[in-house]
């Protein structure tokens, strides 16, 4: 049976890089660099709450630290350092060297430097913490919406919440599984943008938190939403609706813009060689979504993820 700390020692310790001092001692040391902001952000992922039991330990680890780039992607912050803490029913060493293998692969795409944590017997259950920079005062932060500008959402949404509905198809169960965080459009939209929130629980819920913090609120063109194309054959609208409103795990970034940035945008979109969609405007008053169909019809919103829901 392996110990804890062979466990580290094995799968996850490796040379520091960019921190002062990595894994090894009671705390890791880093230095941010002058004139630089330190972005931190935590996320749990619980074994039948976010992924279920038997899920694929490689993209696991994949999607264990995507999402935490994700919240980097939505604040702006480039991904330097991040932490784990696991609790695993058992030390198998098939599953450590799947998940390690989908951690630091994607650690690596995005320079991203595991630099502590903890280990202990329990069911499966992991969170990593992540840290990054940015130039000072550059974040973007929900409350920063003003009236008048526009609403744009990365990529299409739909298709990760298209997987729980039907696992059968490995393009939707992909977008579920190992999500593309926009890490590089969020470094992009540095003085750009003004808000931006990254899709985990749903379009309409998570926009609304840019509404509340901003103390505005929007109109979305639901028909200009960009739509995942998985759900295409399925000719299904109430099953859209659910999925691109209310689904959650896209990890596209929603953001807010004046209109005077909309050639800056279209440039991105296409350095970066992803769809920028511009779907509403921020409006002045209640913090409440309006949402309108092609013909100008108010729509009904879809809930999106509730973490405490039975």
């Amino acid at each position: 049976m392996l110990s804890e700390f062979a466990i580290i020692r094995r799968y996850f310790e490796r040379p520091a890089r960019s921190a002062a001092l990595g894994i090894g001692d009671d705390a890791a040391l880093i230095r941010a660099r002058e004139g630089m902001e330190v972005a931190v952000s935590t996320d749990l992922l619980l074994e039948g709450r976010h992924f279920p039991a038997g899920a694929d330990p490689r993209r696991l680890g994949h999607k264990a630290l995507a999402v935490n780039l994700s919240d980097m992607a939505a604040m702006g912050a480039t991904p330097r350092w991040a932490t784990l803490a696991i609790a695993l029913p058992s030390a198998d060493p098939v599953w450590l060297e799947a998940f390690a293998a989908g951690f630091f692969a994607l650690a690596e795409r995005f320079g991203t430097e595991l630099i502590g944590g903890d280990t202990t017997r329990g069911p499966l259950a992991i969170c990593v913490t992540i840290l990054g920079e940015l130039p000072a005062g550059s974040g973007l932060l929900r409350s920063a919406a003003r009236p008048g500008e526009d609403v744009w959402v990365s990529g299409a949404l739909g298709g990760a919440a298209l997987a729980l509905e039907h696992p059968e198809f490995a393009e939707a169960r992909d977008r579920l599984e190992v999500p593309e965080p926009r890490v590089a459009l969020g470094e992009r939209l540095r003085g750009v943008a003004s808000a931006a929130i990254d899709v985990s629980d749903g379009f309409a819920q998570d926009l609304g938190h840019i509404l509340a913090r901003s103390a505005c609120g929007a109109r979305v063109d639901y028909a200009k939403l960009p739509r995942d194309r998985a759900l295409l054959p399925f000719r299904d609208s109430a099953l859209e609706r659910r999925c691109v409103l209310g689904g959650g795990d896209d990890y596209e970034l929603v953001f807010t813009a004046p209109p005077d940035a909309r050639e800056a945008i279209d440039a991105i979109a296409r350095d970066l060689a992803l769809p920028l969609t511009r779907a509403g405007v921020i409006v002045a008053g209640d913090a409440r979504l309006e949402l309108h169909d092609g013909a100008g019809r108010a729509m009904a919103l879809e809930p999106g993820f509730d973490h405490f829901a039975a």
